[in-house]
């Protein structure tokens, strides 16, 4: 295609020595990781001896399994804190310069961008939010020819469709407003937020906004679209929706809301392409979710313009920099790096988080920290949002492309059809059929891969497995923004599904303890720990309970405070404390906010960590589970009141709440009976260790306690989740009390 021709005549050695479009700089810190982890490795061997020597000289059933409990715990903190020095080995910063790449290149030959928008459920994901993010790319400032935006309605709603077919009418006055007055922020409200400066220009186009806002709002309250539907075009675009059409079992649609070079906007200037697709669902076909719905895009959108380079985002995910393609091509158009290179990632990033993060929704480590490791090696995982690939990368490895089974959907097909010709659109709806797949290298070789829940992670896994590799771009100003939970339940039931995901894809046959080691080697380190993170609920499960529990019972299982083996503990426990909490605030975070990152992982593992292994236990048992759930983004002000005062949103019973209130509960029983021990003049040394846990416990659980206790809105703990909790705690007292009498 021209866009290699292009890459390959101007990104020459010498041109790139005059003016390098990018530049990459190893941390400082990467000498201070490999000196502490080869004396963390040395300090865990000696922990692990020591279990093993105290289970060797167990000779009761209490001790035995006290000693095997701790052995297990620790060995699998051991692994997981192993498998983590992969984001340490070289975490490396880099830097584009996109104004040298608009000095060497002419825009007109830059390449063209599809641009992949999902969503799901309109009462879940507010349709509003849906036409700021797509809005906010379509009035990116690149060539709106070369930009095509899809928008994946995998609920097959009306309410969707209609919400995007005003996103179209308003695109054409609000693409000219951005262009005339030169906007930073591209998504309307977003910029209506932030707006200060009033003209009437700018009051104009907000009053257009609102009006259109006000329309979308009450489609989605009633349920119906009807009364805005005026012309004869528009109830053809609706006439799909018939009294048997379900969002499980429907045709396929198809509709092309604007055509770049025919559609024009208020100024005169071409609008960029935006296709709306709801693929075909039948009841008695499998789903493959998001990723099937992806697949679905790459397959229409190759018949449609097919554009070499894919961005893909969730549908409350806005462009927060209008500029963000050319930070982008600064790595696509690098002949050096552009061979082997499957996908630029963009960091998540988040508006609307509260000042101390109580949730840990930015997920620092996770999106930022650890990325910046894996950036060193192979590449940094795939996100699934905010993701510029390759279209070349999804079809087989840097050296072999595998050819799909229509020459149409091959990366080298040139498109010569306009997108709303006959044939074109009768093909994408064949394309997009719930059987087209059946016998197909789609989901397992070609696209985007199938067989986890987490299928934006596992895809990355894949491409970097055959030999691809992926860049971090972090600019100065966060490319996308995007919406977070404001409450907890729906905050752990979005990382329970990725718990899920991750343990599918660990104990499937491309596990990364298997498969990826032969692969990729030491970058599968990486891969590792987000796949068995989820048995992180194993150790914190046994530390929560097990301690407290004995203490109770006036058992000692730790080292005295004199004992050698009690500076070991100390120094694992403050070590990695320590190198966790100087990691954020290098981050340029703060204290505050690393206090709920580490608070929150304690709450993960206790109760959606937990959840997930047992709900992937039962998958694999053939045990039904509720399976896929989206995470809502709709917001209530009363939530999101209480959300930035700093407080944790329970509200409704669930039973992911009960082990997290028990674990408070005994904590608080441990800690005052501890506490009781050493006034009254206790053993002080052998108590120390566990009334430091508990009180640890305690001093995570503050905003557990208050909301069981203090508060009385409607966010507090649910009455009924405390006293099923305080009789789970007594049972699990009385059990301690009754096995360590054996």
């Amino acid at each position: 295609m021209k866009f290699y021709k292009i890459s390959r005549e101007l990104m020459e050695p010498s041109t790139m020595l005059k003016a390098p479009f990018h530049s990459i700089r190893p941390m400082r810190r990467t000498v201070f990781n490999h000196l502490f982890a080869v004396v963390y490795t040395i300090a865990l061997l000696f922990l692990l001896y020591h279990h093993g020597f105290k289970l060797l000289s167990s000779t009761t059933f209490p001790s035995f399994f006290i000693s095997i409990s701790m052995f297990i715990s620790d060995l699998l903190l051991a692994f997981l804190w192993f498998t983590a020095q992969g984001f340490r080995i070289r975490p490396v910063t880099r830097e584009v310069f996109p104004e040298n790449l608009e000095e060497m290149i002419d825009k007109k030959d830059f390449p063209a961008i599809d641009i992949f928008i999902c969503t799901s459920d309109p009462y879940k994901e507010p349709p509003i939010d849906i036409v700021n993010t797509a809005l906010s790319v379509m009035a990116y400032d690149y060539p709106t020819e070369k930009l095509s935006i899809y928008v994946s309605d995998d609920g097959g709603s009306e309410l969707t469709l209609f919400a995007i077919m005003e996103a179209a009418k308003f695109g054409a006055h609000w693409l000219a407003f951005c262009r005339e007055n030169k906007v930073l922020d591209r998504s309307p409200a977003e910029f209506f937020r932030l707006q200060e400066t009033k003209n009437s220009k700018t009051e104009k186009i907000k009053t257009m906004y609102e009006d259109m806002k006000r329309r979308i709002e009450n489609v989605v309250e009633n349920g119906k679209v009807a009364q805005y539907i005026t012309s004869q075009q528009e109830h053809e675009a609706f006439s799909p929706w018939t009294k048997t059409f379900t969002h499980r079992d429907h045709p396929t649609v198809i509709q092309v809301l604007l055509e770049s070079g025919k559609d024009i906007d208020v100024s005169g200037h071409s609008m960029p392409n935006l296709i709306y697709v709801t693929r075909e669902k039948s009841i008695t076909s499998p789903h493959h979710y998001k990723a099937g719905a992806l697949n679905t895009l790459l397959r229409v959108s190759a018949l449609m313009t097919n554009a070499p380079i894919i961005l893909t985002l969730d549908c409350d995910m806005f462009s927060n920099n209008p500029r963000t393609p050319y930070n982008v091509l600064c790595y696509f158009m690098d002949n050096s790096i552009r061979p082997k290179l499957a996908y630029v990632q963009f960091p998540q990033c988040f508006h609307g988080v509260n000042k101390n993060d109580i949730y840990s929704s930015e997920m620092q480590r996770g999106f930022h920290i650890n990325t910046k490791g894996m950036d060193g090696l192979t590449g940094p995982h795939c996100m699934g949002t905010g993701c510029f690939f390759m279209r070349r990368a999804l079809f087989g490895g840097p050296s072999a492309m595998l050819q799909p089974e229509m020459p149409q959907l091959s990366p080298d097909h040139v498109v010569s059809s306009p997108i709303r010709s006959q044939h074109i659109l009768e093909l994408a709806k064949i394309v997009a059929g719930c059987n087209y797949e059946f016998q197909t290298n789609w989901g397992e070789q070609m696209g985007f891969r199938y067989g986890s829940l987490v299928e934006d992670l596992y895809t990355g896994y894949r491409l970097h497995c055959q030999g691809w590799k992926s860049i971090f771009c972090q600019p100065q100003r966060a490319a996308f923004l995007g919406n977070i939970p404001i409450s907890l339940l729906e905050a752990l039931n979005q990382v329970k599904r990725w718990a899920v995901g991750h343990l599918q894809f660990s104990f499937s046959k491309y596990s990364p303890l298997t498969f990826g080691i032969q692969a990729m080697g030491g970058m599968s380190l990486d891969y590792i720990q987000y796949g068995f993170l989820p048995l992180w609920s194993v150790s914190i499960t046994i530390y929560t309970f097990l301690p407290q529990l004995t203490l109770l019972n006036g058992i000692y299982i730790f080292p005295k405070v004199t004992s050698p083996w009690f500076f070991l503990y100390a120094f694992l426990f403050l070590g990695a404390y320590a190198q966790d909490c100087l990691e954020f605030l290098f981050s340029q975070a703060t204290l505050r906010r690393w206090w709920s990152e580490q608070r929150i992982w304690l709450i993960r593992g206790l109760t959606c960590y937990l959840f997930g292994t047992l709900e992937y236990l039962m998958q694999i048992l053939g045990i039904a589970t509720h399976g896929f759930n989206v995470t809502s983004k709709a917001v209530d002000d009363e939530q999101s009141k209480r959300y930035y005062q700093g407080l944790f949103e329970f509200g409704v019973p669930s039973p992911i709440f009960l082990p997290l209130a028990t674990a408070a509960i005994i904590s608080f029983a441990a800690f005052l009976y501890g506490t009781m021990l050493v006034l009254k003049g206790g053993n002080t040394e052998d108590v120390f260790v566990q009334l430091f846990i508990a009180g640890f416990g305690v001093l995570n659980c503050l905003p557990i306690y208050e909301a069981m206790i203090i508060r009385t809105d409607k966010g507090k703990m649910p009455t009924k989740t405390t006293i099923t909790s305080i009789i789970i705690a007594s049972g699990l007292y009385l059990a301690a009390f009754l096995m360590l009498q054996i």
